[in-house]
C-alpha cells in the first residue's frame, strides 16, 4: 500500500447565495467549471498527472432527493471509473451547502438526514475508505452563519454557534454510521489553518479570541475540552451543556488524519474594531505546528493554491515549491504527515468573490485550465511527484 498520498480536488462546493434581486441562488461548482461534461477526463488527467488520491464529493443537494430517497446514476458512474483507475478517493460528503429540502445548517434535523446520507453511501460504495464527512466546518459556519454569505445568510454569533455545533455533532454521527459499514475507514478531516496576528496592543483580545475560535470546529470533533472563555461564549450564544457533553463524550479522534489547508489568505491581521485584512507571515510550517501540539494525531495537508499568494500562474510554481518545503521541514521535525494536496485540478469560478458573485470570473487555481490543458504547476507537480514518491513513501505511517 502507498504510505504517503499525493493528491489533488475536483472543487465541488455547491452553497446558496443571494441571487438578483435578493433571490436564492445555488452556486454549484461543478457545473461551472464543466465536470459534469468533463469528468472522464478529468479523472484521466488525475492518471496521468501521476497522482494517488482525489478529494471528491459528490454533489449532496443532488443525489439526496428526500428521506430515504436518492438518485445515484451519476455517482455510480464516476465512483466507477474512480475505481478502475486506481484513484483512491476522499470523500467529500458536504461541501458548503445542503439539500432544498433541509434548508440550512441552523436546522436542529440536518444531522440526522446527513447521517442517513453517510450511512446510505457507504453502503453503496463499501469500498471507499478515506472519508472527509464535511469540508472545513469552520468555514461553513463562519461564512453562513457569521458573514452572511452563504445557506442561511445570518450574521450573529448565536447563529454562528448553533451551525458549527450542528456541523459537528453531523461530522461525528456520520464518522460513526461509516465506521458500522467500513470499520477501518479513516476520516481526513479537512478544516481551515488560521491565525490572527494582533495589529498593535488594543487588538490583542479580538486576536486572542479569534486565535481560540479557529480551533472551535476540531475541539468539539476531537473532543478537546476549551477554554474558560471559549465555554463562556458558546453558553452566552446558545450551546447548552449537554451539547458540549455528547462532544466530549463522543470523540472520534482515534480513527481521524487532521486536514490542513493552507492559502496565503489563511493568515490575518486582526484590527481593535474586530476587522481583518490578510497576511502571510508565519507559513503553513508554523500555523500547522500549532494545530499539530494542540491535537497530536497525524495530519495531511489537504489544501493549498496560489490563491492571492502572486500574480496568478506564473507563481504557482513558486508557491507549491514554498507549501512542499514547509511540508518537508515538518517531517524532518517529526509531525507524522501523510499526504500533500494541490487544489483543485481544473481553475476554479468566481472563488475571488467567495462564490457570492456570479461573475464568470475564472480563477487561475488549477493544475490545469478550463480546457483541461495541464498548467506549468500540473507539470511541476507531476515532477515533483516522480522526485519524491518513493522518498516519502517509504518513510512515512500508513494510511489503514
Amino acid at each position: 500500500m502507498q504510505n504517503f498520498l499525493f493528491a489533488t480536488g475536483i472543487e465541488g462546493s455547491y452553497p446558496v447565495v443571494t441571487g438578483p434581486n435578493g433571490s436564492r441562488l445555488r452556486v454549484d461548482e461543478m457545473e461551472k467549471t464543466g465536470h459534469y461534461r468533463h469528468w472522464k477526463e478529468d479523472l484521466a488527467l488525475v492518471s496521468e498527472l501521476g497522482i494517488d488520491a482525489l478529494r471528491y464529493g459528490p454533489p449532496w443537494y443532488r443525489v439526496h432527493l428526500g428521506p430515504g430517497r436518492y438518485d445515484w446514476d451519476f455517482t455510480d458512474e464516476v465512483f466507477a471509473e474512480i475505481r478502475r483507475r486506481g484513484i483512491r478517493p476522499i470523500v467529500d460528503l458536504c461541501h458548503f451547502g445542503l439539500p432544498d429540502w433541509l434548508g440550512d445548517f441552523q436546522n436542529p434535523e440536518f444531522p440526522t438526514w446527513f447521517t442517513e446520507y453517510a450511512d446510505a453511501f457507504a453502503r453503496r460504495y463499501p469500498w471507499v475508505d478515506l472519508y472527509t464527512p464535511i469540508n472545513e466546518i469552520y468555514i461553513t459556519a463562519k461564512f453562513s452563519a457569521h458573514e452572511g454569505m452563504w445557506n442561511e445568510r445570518l450574521r450573529s454569533d448565536r447563529a454562528f454557534v448553533t451551525a458549527i455545533r450542528n456541523l459537528a455533532r453531523a461530522n461525528i454521527l456520520a464518522t460513526e454510521a461509516i465506521m458500522m459499514v467500513r470499520p477501518d475507514a479513516k476520516f481526513i478531516q479537512s478544516e481551515s489553518s488560521e491565525y490572527f496576528h494582533p495589529s498593535g496592543p488594543d487588538a490583542t483580545e479580538p486576536a486572542r479570541h479569534m486565535n481560540e475560535l479557529r480551533f472551535l470546529a476540531l475541539d468539539l470533533t476531537y473532543g478537546h475540552d476549551v477554554s474558560g472563555r471559549m465555554y463562556e461564549y458558546l453558553m452566552d450564544h446558545g450551546m447548552a451543556r449537554k451539547d458540549y457533553h455528547f462532544f466530549l463524550n463522543r470523540s472520534v479522534k482515534p480513527v481521524c488524519i487532521m486536514g490542513n489547508d493552507y492559502y496565503a489568505t489563511n493568515e490575518h491581521v486582526i484590527h481593535p474594531d474586530g476587522s481583518t485584512s490578510s497576511c502571510e507571515l508565519f507559513g503553513y510550517y508554523v500555523i500547522t505546528q500549532q494545530y499539530y501540539h494542540r491535537y497530536r494525531i497525524p495530519v495531511m495537508h489537504t489544501e493549498t493554491n496560489n490563491r492571492d499568494a502572486g500574480t496568478g500562474e506564473k507563481d504557482a510554481p513558486a508557491w507549491l515549491e514554498k507549501q512542499w518545503s514547509n511540508l518537508v521541514r515538518l517531517k524532518s521535525d517529526g509531525v507524522p504527515i501523510l499526504g500533500f494536496t494541490w487544489y483543485s485540478l481544473v481553475d476554479q469560478v468566481d472563488w475571488d468573490s467567495a462564490l457570492t458573485a456570479d461573475a464568470g470570473n475564472i480563477n487561475q487555481y488549477g493544475l490545469c485550465d478550463l480546457e483541461r490543458r495541464v498548467r506549468p504547476v500540473g507539470l511541476a507537480y507531476r515532477d515533483l511527484i516522480r522526485t519524491w514518491r518513493h522518498r516519502v513513501g517509504n518513510e512515512l505511517m500508513y494510511l489503514r
